[in-house]
């Protein structure tokens, strides 16, 4: 049974900057690739990024250049770290497995006030 768990969610001032984490088990970590996406209350979840198996990044538009993902294949987990923080990246963020998506995790709140 693979389990996601997102942390390090909270409350940050515009221009701050959080680093949030994806614990994953119950599949074979660093064969998978792991996307991020942030959901909104009442819209859709939204991709903002993945990184590869190979440990190769790739982002939105909406969030290059102020977020980086990253991974460590030893402790299952991959992490979003996100500078220069905006209110509209308020959301709670979400990883999963690519392409064999999972069930979601509880996801972590971010919420960015100015």
């Amino acid at each position: 049974q693979v389990q996601l768990v997102e942390s390090g969610g909270g409350l940050v001032q515009t221009g701050g900057s959080l680093r949030l984490s994806c614990v994953v088990s119950g599949v074979t970590f660093s064969l998978n690739d792991i996307g991020w996406y942030r959901q909104v209350a009442g819209k859709k979840r939204e991709f903002i990024g993945r990184i590869s198996s190979s440990g190769s990044p790739m982002y939105d538009v909406s969030v290059k250049g102020r977020f980086t993902i990253s991974r460590d294949n030893a402790k299952t987990t991959a992490y979003l770290q996100m500078n220069s923080l905006k209110p509209e990246d308020t959301a709670v963020y979400y990883c999963n497995v690519i392409p064999n998506q999972q069930p979601w995790g509880q996801g972590t709140q971010v919420t960015v006030y100015s």
